[in-house]
Order: C-alpha cells, then structure tokens, then sequence
C-alpha cells in the first residue's frame, strides 16, 4: 500500500484497464503535478492490461484494485457482479483512506465505477472524463455523483458535461512535426523526401488494416509513397521486396515513438478509437479512419467531428482494399494544398490544452472541499 506521506495535495485518477482510459488519466497526473508541484498523485488500476506496465513507467505509484467488468449480455458474470462491486468497493476505500485522498478523478473502465462509489462513501469529491463519443456505464454512474463532468466530445450522454477534448501527454500537445521530420524518417529508415503514409490499429494491429495495406504496397511505392506500417506482434504481413529505386516499406510490430511516427507521416490509416483520433486530430495530421466494424457504431462518431471538418475521411471496414488505399493516399498526398488544408483542419480539430483545463477543474474541486486538505483516513471519513 501507498505510503500516505506528509502535506501536499492528494490526487486520485481511475483509469486503468485499457490504454484509452490509462493515458488521459496519466496526462492528467502530468498536468497536476505541472501546476502543484507539491501534489501527490496515485494510479488506480489492475492487474489486466496495460496497468503494469504504463503506469509505474510514468513515475507515479499504482494501487491494484479488483476489476469490475460490467457484463454486456445476462450470463453468470452478470449474477457475481454484486459481489464483485462490494468487494472492489471495499478495497478501494482502503486505497483512499491510505494514500489520504482528497479528490478522486475518473475516466471509465473497470476501475472507474468501485472508485467512485468508495469515494462517494467517505463524501470525497468526484470529476469525471468521458473521452468517447458515447459514455460507459461506469461514467453514468459516476456522472450522477460527481462534482464536475467533462467529456471530449459533445451528446456524449452525459447531462451538462463541459466540453474539453482528451487530455493528452506534452510529447504530443506540443509535438513539432515538421521540425522533427528529418529525424523521424532517420530513426524509422524512411526515405526524406517520399511522402509517408502511416498505418497502425493499435497494440495489437489490425487484420483489415494489415491485408488492405499488403495489397497497397507495390502500387503506393510506384507513386512514391513510402509506408511506416505497424502490424501487430503477430501475422507480420507478407510484401514482394520493392525495387531500390522505390521509397521503402518499414514495417514494424509496435511503434514505441509514435511522436516520431507521427512526425515522419503526412496522412495516416487508422483506427478511430477516442485516443486515436485525439492524437492524430492534436499534431495535426490528416488521417483515413476505418472505424471497427463491430459495436455500437462508436468508432466512427469519435472521427465524425474531424472529418465534418475536413480534416480526414472515412471508410467502412468493409470497403477498404488495396485500391482503395492506393486512391485515397495519392488523391491527397499528390495535392499539396489539398494536403496542407486538411492538415489544418486536423489541428483545429484538436483539443491541445485539455490536460491542463481538467487538471485545473481538479484542483478546484479539491479546493473547495470545505476547507480540508488533510485526506480521507479513517478518523474522519467514516
């Protein structure tokens, strides 16, 4: 357990379970201890995931709490739920009872929903983040119990949620693109002068994304396009080798410097998950977003306000082929002006200064908790 140390501030941020919901919380805590430098800011996550591995990477002190997934069909997980609620519950009120919490900030999955209701019962303040289009059930909860709600983007269902965008890490807020271009394409081995397109679905990649891109590969480096394609740790795609006269085909599994990746593009082929489309909207580079196929049409409501905007285009998962790709990325990168307004557009589209707006909502939240700044121990918070 956390030691609860001495003085300063006590911030907890419920993010854990995904990287969507890890990384808003993580730029966050940046943000925090940007304004108060004194602050003391706890993670709380699980053992699922990219927890582990993210969050004690960052610098800041995680606390393992049990998930509550929240089945989304009637089955036996749905008849363990009330237990798993109460137990989570309990164990997190000891978490925030121990590291002296004065304000609990969440940003949905599965450690959202015990950390607002322990945090409801020892009448600590709650902010909450939405960063999808369509909010969880998680942050529905915690919505009705919050002193302050924030979301992304606008008709997330969150009644009177402020509007802000996504809190996102200073290495891509304040990304310089074009001054690191040169070096971008250097790390990646990309030719520089070739336009670059870049392909990524996320950690693990994506089938559709990975066999379209394959197809494209021969015709895109005959245009001149040179591709930084990040497949996945598994089924690396299989392309012919390209002659030397042709920019070349980098692909990778996993990009560990996506500011770099992103520095080193000029359009991208992607996902449209809300961190996705917040980062690649941010440094202003224009993007073909294929939303999943599957769900509750989410993905591509994350997408819809940037390409409204001009700043991207979609495609259904089900139309996107090699031809497809190959007419889409010479349509834009062989107009330069066509190319140069989407990328405007993009970054107009962005939210750069969300980390420090909801970090300075946190404060003043904490601030005004009648005057404590102590924490919740056991001594006053019941």
């Amino acid at each position: 357990m956390t030691d609860r140390g001495t003085g300063g501030l006590s911030v907890v941020v419920a993010g854990g379970g995904s990287a969507g919901h890890v990384e808003p919380a993580l730029a966050t805590a940046d943000a925090v201890r940007r304004l108060r430098p004194d602050a003391r800011v706890t993670a709380l996550g699980t053992e699922r995931g990219l927890d582990t591995r993210l969050i004690p990477a960052r610098g800041y002190p995680l606390e393992l709490i049990p998930p509550v997934p929240l089945p989304r069909k009637p089955n036996a997980d749905l008849a363990r739920l009330p237990y798993r609620v109460v137990r989570s519950v309990r164990h997190t009120r000891r978490v925030l009872r121990d590291v002296g919490a004065d304000v609990v900030v969440g940003f949905g999955g599965y450690v959202a929903l015990p950390a607002y209701l322990a945090a409801a019962s020892l009448r600590l303040p709650i902010v909450v983040h939405e960063a999808n289009a369509r909010a969880g059930v998680a942050n529905k909860v915690g919505a009705r119990l919050a002193r302050e709600v924030l979301a992304a983007v606008p008709g997330s269902g969150l009644a009177g949620a402020r509007v802000i965008g996504i809190p996102l890490r200073e290495a891509i807020t304040d990304l310089d693109r074009a001054g690191l271009r040169a070096q971008a394409r250097e790390h990646f081995g990309l030719d520089p002068q070739a336009p670059v397109l870049l392909v990524f679905g996320g950690s693990q990649g994506a089938r559709s994304l990975n066999e379209a891109v394959s197809a494209a590969v021969p015709a895109l480096a005959e245009a001149g396009v040179s591709v930084l394609h990040a497949h996945g740790p598994t089924h690396a795609p299989t392309v012919e080798a390209l002659p030397r006269s042709h920019p070349p085909y980098v692909p990778v599994p996993y990009l560990e410097r996506m500011d770099l990746a992103y520095a080193a593009a000029d359009v991208a082929l992607c996902r449209a998950g809300a961190m996705t489309v917040a980062e690649v909207s941010t440094v202003g580079l224009p993007a073909i977003y294929v939303p999943l196929p599957h769900g509750n049409g989410e993905q591509e409501l994350n997408a819809r306000p940037v390409v409204d905007a001009g700043g991207g285009m979609l495609v259904r998962d089900a139309d996107l082929t090699g031809e497809r790709v190959v007419e889409l990325v010479t349509g834009l990168v062989g107009d330069p002006d066509r190319l140069a307004a989407a990328a405007a557009a993009a970054r107009r589209s962005g939210h750069a200064g969300a980390d420090e707006t909801l970090a300075r909502t946190v404060l003043e939240v904490a601030a005004h908790r009648g005057g404590r700044t102590a924490g919740a121990t056991g001594r006053n918070a019941g």
